[in-house]
């Protein structure tokens, strides 16, 4: 007999088999509840559902999660506008982050129907019935979908996102080739949602240590830049049992990337030049 969800009980309690059971080794005050459920609003005649991870930590009880009906008829095509209607017209406590609404700043990133995603590019006739919303997996959440970035910053920090260079500056810019140019792409676009890091299972399991997908597809931006000229010290930082060598080619980060990057490629490459420098 195959286990295939967590409400299922297995025949013999030997071999064990995974699923483990819900809420197994969570905390009590923990384990998410049923909320609230708001009425459909009157005459609409297009209805999505919402079933939305709520915490208050003003609050002593658990995380809940509430459903939403949205008219459809009544917001605009994204996720992110039905929570913005939600918010307007419903709850005024639910609480998330935005800012660009163009998929360029990386705020309304969250976990839609079980994937990492930006809330402004994921439309709304793409989503489960119900759809299920959650904050950012393997972060600490501050309220509703705002989960604490602060740990995923500081290790961006530590890659030292900006040109090294020893030669004097020239009068004006630095030049570069068109294929020098080129190697760049793929790499520069990252807005830092952090989608990738979320949902990599490395960094569930040593993110104190291991820098995560994000973090060094940026060490890789600047490894790969003709301009920098701090390569051997940028190698030397990352060469560590954790920093880059966590990273066990899951490729969770590539699959999840809203920008359609490949975290997962540039952590190879950086590899691969740790392997020609030491040969």
């Amino acid at each position: 007999m195959i286990v295939e969800s967590s409400e299922q009980v297995p025949r013999l309690k030997w071999p064990r088999r995974f699923p483990v059971p819900r809420d197994f080794g969570v905390a009590k005050n923990s384990r998410i509840i049923e909320g609230k459920s708001w009425p459909e609003p009157e005459g609409a005649t297009r209805i999505a559902t919402l079933r939305i991870y709520r915490y208050e930590p003003d609050n002593d009880g658990p995380p809940r999660i509430d459903t939403f009906a949205v008219d459809l008829d009544d917001c605009g095509p994204m996720l992110l506008d039905a929570l913005i209607w939600i918010k307007s017209k419903v709850d005024s406590t639910l609480t998330f982050r935005r800012s660009c609404r163009e998929g360029v700043c990386g705020s309304c990133a969250m976990t839609i129907d079980g994937t990492n995603w930006t809330a402004c590019t994921r439309a709304m006739d793409e989503l489960s019935e119900p759809s299920t919303i959650y904050p950012l997996a393997n972060l600490p959440v501050i309220k509703d979908l705002v989960s604490d970035q602060t740990h995923l910053f500081a290790q961006h920090a530590l890659t030292e996102p900006w040109l090294h260079t020893e030669t004097p500056a020239p009068e004006r810019e630095r030049i570069q080739s068109v294929d020098q140019r080129r190697a760049l792409d793929g790499s520069y676009e990252c807005i830092l949602c952090f989608c990738c890091t979320s949902g990599c299972p490395s960094h569930w399991w040593n993110g104190d240590r291991f820098l995560g997908p994000a973090a060094l597809l940026t060490a890789w931006r600047w490894l790969a830049d003709s301009r920098d000229e701090g390569r051997g010290e940028r190698l030397d930082s990352l060469d560590d049992p954790f920093r880059l060598y966590r990273c066990h080619t899951i490729l969770n980060c590539t699959r999840t990337c809203p920008r359609g990057l490949n975290p997962g490629k540039a952590i190879g490459e950086i590899k691969r030049m740790m392997l020609e420098r030491g040969g």
